[in-house]
Parts: C-alpha cells; structure tokens; sequence
C-alpha cells in the first residue's frame, strides 16, 4: 500500500517524488522511461543553476536525487488504473494499490505520416538526434519540423554530418525561440529548406532519400522527425478525467475532477510545456496530495 503513486518519471513525477518523499508519504514512481523525454534533448540551456546541460545527465541527477531520498523508481509501464476504494494500478510487471494518483506521463513523439515512415522506423528514419546523431558522421542528413527541438536536434546533427537540412512547412522559423535561431542560421553545415512536406522517404534496406510536395527529390541517409508531441490518453480515459484535446485539464493546486487524482508535467493542459515548468507542477501536486492525505488521517 502506498500514500502516492506517480505515473511518469520525467521531470514533473520526480520533482514530486522529491517532495513526497519529505512529506514522509509512501511513493512509488512508475516510469517506461526513466528521465523522460528530456532524455532526448541535445542541450538544456534554460533550467536554473546550468548555463547549459545535457538531457540525459540532468535526467540522471533528478532519479540520483530521488533514489538518495529511497523513493523507488520502477521501470514499469502503467496499463491499467481503476479507482475503487483505493487506486489499483497494473503495470506490465505487476500491481499496486495507493490512497492519491499523480499522472504524470508527458507527451509521445508525433508521427510525420508520411510514406515509408514505418517501414523505415530504425533505419535511417529517427525519433532522437540524442540517441542516433553518431551514427551519421560524414553523411546526409535532414530533420523535419521548426520548434526548439528540430533546430538543436539540426545542431547536434551538424557535429557529426557532413549536411543537414531542416525542412520546415513554414516560410521561416517562428516557433523556436531566438536563441536557437541565431545558433542555426551561423552554422554552414545547415541549410534550411522552407515552405516544404515530407510526403514519401524512400531507399532499399536503408533510407536513401526524400520527397517533397513540391516535387523535390533529396537524397540523404538520414531523416530525424521533431514535429511536436501528443499526450497519451488511454489512462485519463480509464479514470475518466476531463481533457482539452486530450491534455488533462487540471486547477491552480493540480487537482483534477476525479478526487485523489493529480496530473502535473506536459501531459496536463497547462500552456507551457518545459522541464522547469514540470517540476513546479509535480512540486505542487506532491504538497497537494500531502494535504489532502493529512485532513483525511484527521491530523
């Protein structure tokens, strides 16, 4: 039996972990990735206290910080949670029970939907610059889409390829903030290709190139998709909270419409999607459940 169950091990489940784990409750963090999706970022240069760090090193200090304080962190993906008189919570590995749920579960890459996206998935088609730009040293490469993280995913790449274009369906980059902007426009290795769709990726047992809209064909080697994230939203259905384009729509002491259910990070409908803005989330999901968890043990 535990107090909390975090669902989500990003930044917003762990910096919730973090403060539970002083509130003295029982938790348990669930989490199909440990760290999160900030496991995919290249470089993180607005988090308090780094000019500068990477996602995966600063993924692993927030689970460091939360093991130090015996918060167990399971790598288990939550599949199943019915609210009885209690929270029953089944994983792929196995089942819980606990008084309060917090949601945290983020976002999930979006799919371009183009042809031979699939079919190339894992060969020469990629989700995570992080993850695969090593493998393109001295080839072609092109990241779709024009936010934040497909302009430094473009950086990343151009450490390594010998090429990188960002194709963008916009006729410049409006989305991504200026710092990133400046740092792309610099770089020689990276050409922007505007006002253009991927609509085919093809090549043999490999990719060997694209085609766009207009009718361009490009070769490359590589195609990293950043086109934004959507939420995932089969465990707000089960417990049957309400949502905003599938984003759980929470209050100022994020609380959800079904008692003892919280949601904190990405995956609820407030507007800015960040990891500091995740912790602040999961720190005051944390301190609510604490609350609402004291008033019904009558202290």
């Amino acid at each position: 039996m535990h107090d909390l169950i975090i669902i989500g091990a990003g930044p917003a489940g762990l910096s919730a972990a973090v403060y539970a784990a002083r509130y003295n409750l029982k938790t348990l963090v669930l989490g199909k990735v440990p760290g999160g999706q900030i496991t995919d970022a290249w470089k993180i240069c607005n988090f308090p206290t780094y000019n500068e760090i990477g996602g995966v090193e600063l993924a692993k200090k927030m689970l460091e910080q939360a093991k130090k304080l015996k918060v167990p962190v399971k790598n288990e993906r939550a599949i199943e949670v019915k609210k009885r008189k209690l929270f029953d919570v089944a994983t792929n590995h196995g089942r819980y029970n606990a008084r309060k749920i917090l949601i945290a579960t983020g976002t999930e890459r979006r799919k371009l939907n183009a042809k031979g996206e699939k079919e190339f998935d894992g060969k020469g088609v990629s989700y995570c610059a992080v993850c695969d730009a090593a493998l393109y040293r001295g080839k072609i490469t092109a990241v779709v889409g024009g936010s934040d993280a497909a302009l430094s995913s473009a950086l990343l790449l151009a450490e390594y390829a010998k090429k990188v274009y960002i194709i963008y369906r916009q006729g410049k980059f409006f989305r991504a903030e200026p710092a990133w902007i400046k740092l792309v426009e610099k770089n020689k290795k990276i050409i922007p290709v505007f006002n253009s769709n991927v609509i085919e990726i093809f090549g043999e047992r490999k990719v060997k190139g694209i085609r766009l809209d207009n009718g361009k064909e490009m070769k490359i080697d590589g195609l990293f998709i950043e086109v934004g994230s959507i939420p995932d939203e089969e465990l707000p259905r089960q417990l049957g909270l309400k949502t905003d384009e599938g984003y759980i729509i929470v209050n100022k002491n994020q609380e959800t419409n079904v008692s003892g259910v919280y949601a904190a990070g990405d995956i609820t409908n407030n507007s800015l999607k960040q990891a500091v803005t995740a912790c602040g989330e999961g720190a005051i999901a944390a301190n609510s459940a604490w609350e609402k968890l004291k008033k019904e043990k009558g202290n």
